[in-house]
This record gives structure tokens, sequence and C-alpha cells, in this order.
């Protein structure tokens, strides 16, 4: 497998490996934590030359970012690391809220350094839009991290088109992280043509449907404790369940015309709808890992992407991505 490099912005490009590591499920949401597990999994990546590693101070809460910054001790040089601020959680797990306060944004980052072990991180993000703090402000503060050299780059997570200009204004925006994949195209009628326009890089999270599009998720298959068979995921509920099971069918056997899985079918749409996009699948297993990195390989004709397009249309997936999408920026 041939994993190669992509560049995130123009105005403030950041080059990274054209697949990322999502590290979220190692800790915390995706059934049991496997700190040993993630570890491998991080070393294999970097070995395989996947080398973007994302997480949050929130996942956790607190212990992903530990795990990572464990993991790439001795590899810091290769990695292009990214971490989020913003939702702010209790050491106990409680969920605080949305903070994008300027003093916030500072005490987390230098929080994020220290449970890291490195002096400065890549790439920035604020992981929600905070309705009650100008964008502006916050890009502010998050600027100086960059003059102070904390931070390398910036971005931002789950925004709208109109807060991704207003930031943009301030400092140049490199990434903007949020989900996208077959089962998910919201931001393909504005927000991305507005990531073009401005040189801003896309960052997709969840590029597999938050698994689903593996094809081995079933009705029955999801552990005790595993945040998507809780009403918080509408897609994987009931009758969405079913609907959803037969589009992941019909990609299955796409991907068999191609001697590829389901996954692999799915990162390879992503990574085809523009050099200026990276997506990050996460697991916290090598076997997976390997899995996904293969996509890198797999080269989609117009045909395949018509396929894909007449058996997914964009608006075909049942359920809401979230059951609350109340921290998901909607400005007009």
């Amino acid at each position: 497998m041939s994993i190669s490099t992509r560049t995130l912005g123009t105005a403030a490009p950041l080059t990274v490996s054209s697949l990322g590591l999502g590290c979220m499920g190692m800790s915390e949401f995706y059934g049991t934590p496997a700190h040993a597990d993630g570890i491998a999994t991080i070393h294999r990546a970097l070995d395989l030359g996947v080398t973007f590693l994302d997480t949050a101070d929130m996942y956790g809460p607190f212990t992903n970012e530990r795990l990572v910054g464990e993991a790439i001790r001795e590899r810091r040089d290769e990695v292009q690391l990214a971490t989020k601020f913003g939702n702010e959680r209790l050491p106990d797990g409680t969920r605080v809220g949305v903070n994008g306060r300027p003093e916030y944004v500072r005490t987390a980052c230098d929080a994020s350094l220290q449970r890291l072990g490195v002096d400065h991180i890549d790439l920035y993000y604020q992981h929600r839009v905070d309705p009650d703090v100008p964008i502006e402000e916050t890009v502010g503060a998050m600027a100086e991290l960059v003059q102070t050299g904390k931070v390398r780059f910036l971005g931002l997570s789950e925004a709208s088109a109109a807060t991704i200009r207003r930031a943009h204004a301030v400092h140049p925006i490199t990434a903007l992280q949020t989900e996208y994949s077959l089962f998910t195209r919201h931001l393909e009628t504005e927000i991305l043509p507005t990531l073009r326009e401005l040189g801003i890089g896309l960052v997709p999270y969840s590029p597999l449907g938050r698994g689903l599009l593996t094809g081995a998720i079933t009705r029955d298959s999801l552990p005790a404790g595993d945040s998507r068979s809780s009403g918080y995921f509408p897609r994987f509920q009931g009758e969405n369940l079913d609907a959803n099971l037969a589009l992941v069918d019909a990609v299955r056997a796409i991907a068999g015309q191609l001697d590829a899985t389901p996954g692999q079918l799915a990162l390879a749409w992503v990574l085809a709808q523009g050099e200026d996009v990276v997506p990050i699948p996460g697991t916290k297993r090598v076997r997976y890992l390997e899995e996904n990195a293969a996509a890198a390989d797999l080269v989609l004709t117009r045909e395949h992407l018509d396929a894909l397009d007449d058996a997914v249309p964009a608006d075909a997936v049942a359920g809401e991505r979230y059951g609350d999408m109340s921290t998901i920026d909607s400005t007009a």
C-alpha cells in the first residue's frame, strides 16, 4: 500500500498523509477503551505512513491525548498532530458545554500540550462553535497561540460557511473538520464550495459512517456501552438502521466488483472528492487500520463513482447525524 501526502490549505498550508487516523475510539464512545491496542495501532500507522493523527481534549475525557502522547513520544518528528478544544468536560466526564472564550482557548491549549508531552500542536481546531462568543474573539485567541509557537496551524470543526468566512478573515484557517462520507453529504451545497473559494482543506471525520459503511455492523453487533446503540445516533435505531444497512449492501455489491471491502470503497470515494480532502477514519485495531490504509491504492473510475451515486443518493440515508444537533453551527 502507498500512503502519499496531501496539502491542507493554501494561505496556511500543512502537508499531511493523505489518510489520517482518528484516535477517539481508543479511549471512549465505541465500546471498551483499548490503551495497549491503541498504542500498537498508532505505531503501525506511522510505520505505514499514516502520520496525521487526530485527538481532542474531550475524548476520555483527557485520556486520549495522554495515549497519543505516549505513542508518539519517540517519534514526534514523524507526526502531524491535531487536537481540539471547545467541548468542555470535567474529569468525571460531565459535559459542561461549548466554550470558545479567549481565556479558555489559552488554558485548554496549555493543558493539551502538557498531556500530549509536546511543545507544539500542528493543527489546533475549535471543536464546536460557541454561539455565545463571537468567532472573531475565539480565533483571535487561537492566532495568539500561533504567534507564540504553541500552535502551527488553525482549524474549525462543524462550522457553517458564514462562520468559516468570518474566522478566515481574522487568521488563515488551514482546515475544516466535519462529518463527510457517502452517508453524510450536507456540506456539498455551500460549505465545500466556500472552503475551496478560500483555500481551506477538508478533514472528514466518520468517513465510514461511524462504522456502518464497513459492512461489519448488524442490528445486534454493537457491544454494551457503545454510544452508537443509544438514541444519540438515530441512524443506528430501528427502521433507520434497517434502511441504512440496505444501502450498505448496495455498496458491498460494487466493492465486490473491485475485490475490495465496502469500507475500502467508502474511503476511496472520500479520497476521490479532491486532493484537498484528507479523511481520518478511526480505529483501535491494527487489522482495521491496515484495511483502511489499503483504500489509498483503490482507484475509482467515473463509472464507479456514478454507480455509488446511484446506489447511495445524497439524501438516501435514514436518520439525523445526531439526536441533538444543537451544537452544530448552522449560522446563515
